[in-house]
């Protein structure tokens, strides 16, 4: 008897795997095989969940916190949540104003899905995180890609935005401190966009602000809602726990909005995950309640690691590193290599073909800048140990040497 296949829906024409799924698994075929790798391609902490937080999620589990909870999270969830809000952004939010989702990545997801109808743009400054143009196409939105020059710092300018919005624009996305690049938007730079939105009514910004506090050289993180009070009913701010805290597996995400949108996201998110893990919103608690020394030591040892993986790559004739601002991720410039040859006689072409070359010749695994639309660069993340930094530093500066013109 034949069989007929479910057929894929036309809204994922083009959605990819996202490229550090594609590059893990490369990663977990070399070592398999018995290949040593360098993988600096997953913008994961290597630091464990501070102690406080894991005994807060066994001593949920001890005292029954199992079960089902509210949909949007916990009454004491979004407490911590508005005191977070309260405490370090000067923002004031009810607990209708707040969800708490299965990560920052499904909380922007139902965003999304929860407002973009089909035709309705979504503007995004490039470079950006790879997951934004894919989610607004699943959507069956319209990603509206802007480049943003390195001579203005990687940022998105004011004129750049006015000339992007149509009468289809639907939402911004700002990602600050960005994801691949490093660079935050300083307080006059926001009020600059906020002055070009505050002309255009209808159109929402979605505020990425996951890598919040780990920020360098005196930078601080102003958001949108709090420059410009007079967006905040059109701003969703987003965050986690998975950056600040090295809480990746956890899965809490939490934004807060104009109440309309947290409810549609709320109505959504209940016929999907329903709720974000009860065991992990008790340890999200005490993370966001309890002592934030952690905080600042953490980030003095991630300054550390950039300063070291700066002035390693600077000093690789093919590279150009520029210096970061934030977040834990350095996005050099691989133009030198472009056009040079392997030993093996293959051409460079691109910063796709330098990132595979460094993992085929010298295990050292990256993310090509195509993925977050910007080229030639790639991207490295210094989560990880000064002893895995070193050996990573070591292969490329062979790999680079190994080239020819």
């Amino acid at each position: 008897m034949s069989t007929c296949r479910p057929s894929i829906a036309t809204r994922l024409n083009g959605v990819r795997i996202t490229p550090f799924a594609r590059i893990e698994s490369l990663v977990a075929q070399l070592r398999k095989i018995g290949r040593s790798v360098v993988d600096f391609s997953t913008g994961e902490p290597d630091f464990n969940t501070p102690q406080n937080v894991q005994i807060a999620a066994v001593n949920a589990i001890e005292s029954g916190e199992i079960k089902y909870t509210a949909v949007g999270g916990t009454g004491a969830l979004k407490a911590a949540i508005a005191l977070k809000f309260k405490r370090e952004n000067g923002l004031h939010y009810t607990p209708e104003q707040i969800i708490a989702g299965a990560g920052a990545k499904a909380v922007l997801f139902n965003a999304l899905a929860a407002t973009v109808n089909p035709g309705d743009e979504v503007i995004i400054p490039a470079p950006y995180f790879p997951s934004y143009p894919d989610m607004v196409a699943v959507c069956e939105g319209i990603p509206v890609i802007i480049e943003c020059a390195q001579e203005r710092g990687f940022k998105l300018q004011a004129d750049q935005l006015e000339k992007a919005i149509t009468d289809k624009t639907k939402w911004l996305i700002l990602n600050s401190p960005n994801n691949p690049m490093g660079h935050v938007y300083t307080g006059k730079e926001l009020k600059e966009l906020a002055r070009v939105l505050l002309e255009k009514p209808t159109v929402s910004v979605l505020s990425d602000d996951i890598y919040e506090h780990i920020l360098f050289d005196g930078s601080s993180l102003p958001t949108m809602a709090q420059i410009e009070p007079r967006l905040l009913d059109r701003t969703l701010t987003v965050n986690g726990m998975s950056k600040t805290y090295s809480m990746t597996g956890w899965r809490i995400g939490y934004a807060a909005g104009p109440v309309h949108l947290v409810s549609a996201m709320t109505t959504l998110q209940s016929q999907s995950t329903t709720h974000p893990c009860s065991i992990s919103q008790a340890a999200a608690v005490e993370a966001i309640t309890g002592p934030q020394d952690v905080i600042s030591e953490r980030k003095i040892e991630f300054r550390q690691r950039r300063d070291f993986i700066v002035a390693k790559l600077n000093d690789i004739p093919q590279l150009h590193c520029a210096n970061p601002s934030g977040a834990f991720y350095v996005f050099p410039s691989c133009a030198g290599a472009i056009g040079q040859r392997t030993k093996g006689g293959k051409v460079i072409e691109n910063d796709s073909h330098f990132s595979a070359y460094l993992l085929e010749s010298e295990g050292v695994a990256v993310v090509p800048g195509s993925a977050f639309g910007m080229s030639p660069h790639f991207r490295l993340s210094y989560a990880c140990s000064m002893g895995m930094l070193e050996e990573g530093c070591v292969r490329i500066r062979r790999a680079c040497a190994g080239l020819s013109p």
